[in-house]
């Protein structure tokens, strides 16, 4: 990538972006012409502020842009840069079952080791601490894959494969709250094939959530509702006396995602159905929990109903739904799940109109997760919408956080 010419990694990131050239130019201000020449070199782009510009635009450092090396700024919003991107890729990319035909495998932690450090890396993704999580996840990614490869056979070989599959969701989940959505698909993916080796059908639902979230973020709505519902079928708990808390927890946040993809193709009554479903689901998992590190509860139902109604374009039931939110096993819930909640409700009070209290919730999901709000593209383009609509000025609270976010009209 350093050695392309700028025009090339202007295009490189762009399509990265998911922004056609005409959409792009527009942003910027400029023809599809401009911009198509710019990419095969034949403009040159030297105006620094144009760079700036671009760079902005495409939500990288401009040391990226321009071939060299990006700074680390310490403080500030702790979202993913390109450095931890390349370095996350590269470890997605590894092939260790293949290499150590040929070499001695490199020596793995313990599995006690590696179980701790899984653990702290759920825990910090629950917790929005996206910036922290995606520097260990490298190591943490080769670490798992080494001690996958070690362990042969017997129980170990189970273990250190359901660990791999476990880092391969987390690794899924963070890439996708930060829109490398291409990445996301593809340590989801690989999620499903560790855990299909490991024996353990939960993880497989669980994997197969996370390649449903994947594909809904990249737009692919209906193969999400496929994924999503198919696996859900198949967990199905046939005798409900039998079945666990953990086995409805996986069932249950199946079905919620299959409601969010429903919801982004307009199908209110199948978004109606998985609900009520899943709502049938989280009365036998009782109370707030978190098996299978999935949150799921009839407080987690209500937040994808709020959310879902929002996809519909039904901003006030989403109101509605927050409003008559269980608060306490609301504020139980782990910051993440809040946060991102909150971020669903400005969508909704943007669609009624309330853009004031849209703004509040904004600032209060950013005290409660930074990086929840200042990370995610779609918080992004709520404060955005939030800013654009707002009579007069922003109040001072929401013009700092646009300005730390780098949002703008």
């Amino acid at each position: 990538m350093d050695e392309l010419p700028i025009g090339r990694r202007v295009a490189y990131w762009r399509t990265r972006r998911r922004l056609s050239q005409q959409v792009f130019a527009d942003r910027l201000g400029k023809s599809k012409s401009w911009v198509d020449k710019v990419e095969r070199g034949v403009r040159r782009l030297d105006k620094f502020s144009v760079i700036y510009e671009i760079a902005d635009l495409l939500q990288i450092d401009v040391q990226l842009l321009l071939g060299r090396e990006p700074d680390r700024r310490p403080g500030g919003p702790a979202c993913l840069d390109q450095v931890e991107v390349t370095e996350i890729r590269s470890a997605l990319e590894r092939y260790d079952q293949i290499s150590t035909f040929f070499h001695a495998p490199p020596q793995p932690p313990s599995i006690d080791e590696l179980r701790k450090a899984v653990q702290h890396a759920w825990l910090s993704y629950q917790h929005a601490k996206y910036g922290p999580l995606a520097r260990v996840l490298p190591k943490l990614l080769r670490d798992a894959q080494a001690a996958d490869t070690a362990c042969a056979s017997g129980e170990a070989s189970l273990l250190a494969a359901h660990l791999l599959g476990q880092v391969y969701q987390i690794a899924s989940s963070c890439l996708r709250k930060l829109g490398e959505l291409e990445l996301a698909w593809l340590a989801a993916d690989r999620s499903i094939a560790v855990a299909l080796r490991a024996g353990d059908q939960l993880l497989a639902g669980t994997a197969s959530y996370r390649v449903g979230s994947a594909l809904l973020a990249l737009g692919r709505a209906r193969p999400a509702l496929e994924v999503n519902v198919n696996i859900a079928n198949r967990l199905a708990p046939g005798d409900a006396c039998r079945a666990t808390p953990e086995h409805f927890s996986v069932y249950g946040m199946l079905l919620l995602q299959g409601a969010m993809a429903a919801a982004r193709i307009g199908d209110g009554a199948t978004v109606r159905d998985l609900l009520t479903a899943a709502d049938a689901a989280a009365r036998a998992v009782g109370g707030s929990h978190n098996y299978y590190w999935t949150s799921f509860s009839p407080t987690n139902v209500d937040l994808h109903r709020a959310a879902a109604m929002v996809e519909l374009g039904e901003g006030g039931l989403a109101v509605q739904t927050h409003e008559h939110l269980d608060r306490a096993s609301f504020a139980a819930m782990l910051p993440e799940r809040r946060a991102h909640h909150y971020v669903d409700l400005a969508r909704g009070l943007a669609q009624v109109g309330d853009i004031e209290r849209a703004s509040e919730m904004l600032l209060e999901g950013d005290r409660l997760a930074p990086s929840e709000i200042r990370c995610r593209p779609v918080a992004h383009e709520v404060l955005s919408d939030v800013l654009r609509r707002t009579k007069g000025s922003p109040s001072a609270p929401v013009a700092e956080l646009a300005e730390t976010m780098g949002v703008g009209v």
